[in-house]
């Protein structure tokens, strides 16, 4: 197994000379592993969520995007795994290309896995995936607390497309407990998406109207 499977979907649907998105190489990890949310004004607008689990990041298309409020189950379906460089990706895919159309970065952060079994002991996180049901917490700049992702249809032998939902647990006393079997205190309150077209981003403050016009002006200032 070569250390570029993981990638060999995500580089296969797409033309690098053509696209602006990272082919993906192999940067180093960090002391925690990252998250990001990304709006993706494609054929239908929705919310990337991606989870950086070994060496690349796990996706889901969440068209709703992530929810602050415990009563809201959000539909999640899985993409192909993209390049950690690709949290950082921000710009317009061209039009006819794969997935064609406008991103920015709404939220990014890092998470600390919580995945255990039934009797309490930890779970690595990619197993917790595999098996479909993790849960993590998030550190980000807008959403904070502890998520899980289920898989509720498709996975294993079956041909049938998966879905998951992402999900933020219920505050129950103000703690939640880390991956060491410790606790730690309840993170500020999670802000759930806005208007995407109105959203602005965490890394550079533009909407996606913004980000689609100075793609615009740098192509026509090309000769």
């Amino acid at each position: 197994m070569s250390d570029d499977e993981p990638l060999e979907k995500y580089r296969g649907k797409r033309d690098f000379g053509t696209t602006s998105e990272p082919r993906g190489g192999t940067p180093g990890q960090g002391d925690a592993p990252c998250f990001v949310v990304q709006i993706h004004d494609a054929r239908r607008m929705h919310f990337d969520f991606r989870l950086e689990v070994d060496g690349v990041l796990k996706s889901w298309a969440v068209p709703k995007g992530p929810s602050a409020e415990p009563k809201d189950k959000r539909l999640a379906v899985p993409t192909e795994d993209h390049p950690l460089e690709y949290r950082e990706f921000e710009g317009v895919i061209p039009k006819g290309e794969y997935g064609g159309g406008t991103v920015i970065v709404w939220d990014e952060g890092t998470y600390q896995p919580l995945s255990h079994d039934r009797r309490g002991h930890t779970v690595p996180f990619a197993e917790s995936i595999e098996r479909g049901h993790a849960t993590f917490w998030l550190d980000g700049t807008k959403l904070h607390g502890e998520y899980a992702l289920t898989r509720f249809h498709g996975g294993g032998d079956s041909t049938d497309p998966e879905a998951w939902l992402l999900i933020k647990a219920r505050e129950k006393t103000g703690t939640a407990r880390d991956r060491t079997g410790g606790t730690r205190t309840a993170a500020p309150e999670s802000h759930g998406p806005t208007d995407p077209r109105r959203a602005r981003s965490v890394r550079t403050g533009r909407t996606l109207q913004q980000v689609a016009e100075s793609a615009e002006d740098d192509d026509s200032g090309k000769p």
